[in-house]
């Protein structure tokens, strides 16, 4: 009996562990949504989005422009694996150039 209860204790122990340290990574990968890939853009927030638009181009001005742009790209075939930084500074250059102009 003492034997059994000893491997439990063990296994629980170890299922624990397991737990946290998945708990800990999930929660690492969807801290900061702008670096990551559009796959996590098209599956965050609308206020997450608009927050990851302002951080990366550090200004407030053409935000819904701005996220709307990305929207787009996220939707194009293979587009999944691009960064969201990448995407954001690309439209943010684009908005630039057509406001030059």
């Amino acid at each position: 009996m003492k034997i059994i209860r000893k491997y439990l204790k063990l296994i629980i122990g170890i299922g624990v562990l397991i737990l946290a340290v998945l708990v800990f990574f999930r929660a690492q990968r969807a801290g900061d949504l702008e670096a990551g890939t559009l796959k996590n853009w098209q599956s965050a927030s609308l206020e997450r989005r608009q927050t990851a638009a302002r951080i990366t181009t550090a200004s407030d001005e053409n935000t819904d422009l701005l996220v709307a742009c990305v929207d787009k790209m996220a939707t194009l075939p293979d587009a999944g694996e691009m960064a969201v930084r990448d995407a954001i500074s690309l439209c943010h250059t684009g908005i630039q150039l057509k406001s030059n102009l």
